[in-house]
C-alpha cells in the first residue's frame, strides 16, 4: 500500500490493486507544485470527496470526466453531478458502504459543513463526512474536515482502523492537540499522517504538538507525492 500526499487534503492511495484518489485539490493548491498532475493522478480508478468545499473538490469534476472515473461520496452532492454536470458517480450516504474492487470504502460521520460555490452564492452540498478504507489487511480512517466528536468512540471500535489520516490544522478543524488527544482517546493508531495543514499561514505548520500528544506512535509528516509505503 502506498500512501501519496497532493497538499493540503488530498490523497492517492493505492491500495487493493484501486489507486483512491481522496480529496485531489490540485489546481490553485499552493502546496501541490504545478507540471506534476499528470504524475498526481494516473492510473485513478476512484474519486473519494469528504465534502463540498473546494478546496476539497474543485478538480473532481474535470478528473472525474479525463480519466472516466466515478466521484464517490454524499449522495446529494453527487446526484446533483450526475445531473448536472454529467460525470459517472456513485452516492452513498453514512454508514453504507461501497465496494471498489478488493477494497471497501464506509462513509462515517464527520462534523463541519458542506456547500460548493455558484453564481449566486454558496449551496448546500449535502453533509460533510470521512471514509473507513478497509483493504490489504488495514482500514485507513480518513477522517475529513471534523473536530473532535463523540461518534469518533464507536468508529474507533467498530471499525478498529490501524491508520489514521485526520485533519489537525486549526481553525477549520481541529488542532495538532485536539487530533492527538482524539487519536489516543478514542482510536488504537499504529500510524498517524496529519492533513489539513502548512497549507496556508493561519493553519498549523508543523505536526509538533501532535507528535509529543501520540508517545509510542508513529506520527509521519507527509511530503507531497513522496509515497508513504505500508
Amino acid at each position: 500500500m502506498k500512501i501519496i500526499w497532493l497538499g493540503h487534503s488530498g490523497f492517492r492511495i493505492e491500495i487493493g490493486g484501486q489507486v483512491l484518489l481522496v480529496d485531489p485539490w490540485l489546481t490553485g493548491n499552493p502546496m501541490f507544485p504545478e507540471g506534476r498532475r499528470s504524475e498526481a493522478i494516473e492510473g485513478a480508478t476512484a474519486i473519494l470527496l469528504t465534502h463540498g468545499h473546494g478546496d476539497h473538490s474543485a478538480d473532481a469534476i474535470a478528473i472525474s470526466r479525463e480519466l472516466g472515473v466515478p466521484v464517490a461520496g454524499i449522495y446529494d452532492l453527487i446526484s446533483h453531478w450526475e445531473a448536472s454536470e454529467g460525470i459517472t458517480g456513485v452516492g452513498f450516504n453514512k454508514g453504507g458502504t461501497i465496494t471498489l474492487g478488493e477494497v471497501a470504502v464506509t462513509m462515517v460521520n464527520a462534523v463541519h459543513s458542506s456547500s460548493i460555490g455558484t453564481d449566486r452564492g454558496p449551496m448546500y452540498a449535502g453533509a460533510e463526512a470521512g471514509f473507513m478504507i478497509a483493504g490489504e489487511g488495514h482500514t485507513i480512517y480518513v477522517s475529513g474536515d471534523t473536530t473532535i466528536m463523540a461518534d469518533m468512540g464507536w468508529m474507533g471500535e467498530y471499525h478498529a482502523p490501524d491508520i489514521g489520516i485526520l485533519c489537525a490544522g486549526g481553525h477549520f478543524t481541529m488542532d495538532m492537540k485536539a487530533a492527538a488527544w482524539a487519536a489516543q482517546k478514542f482510536f488504537d493508531f499504529k500510524l498517524v499522517i496529519p492533513c489539513h495543514y502548512r497549507t496556508f499561514p493561519l493553519l498549523a505548520q508543523d505536526a509538533e504538538a501532535l507528535k509529543a500528544g501520540l508517545p509510542g506512535v508513529e506520527v509521519r509528516e507527509p511530503q507531497v507525492l513522496v509515497a508513504i509505503e505500508v
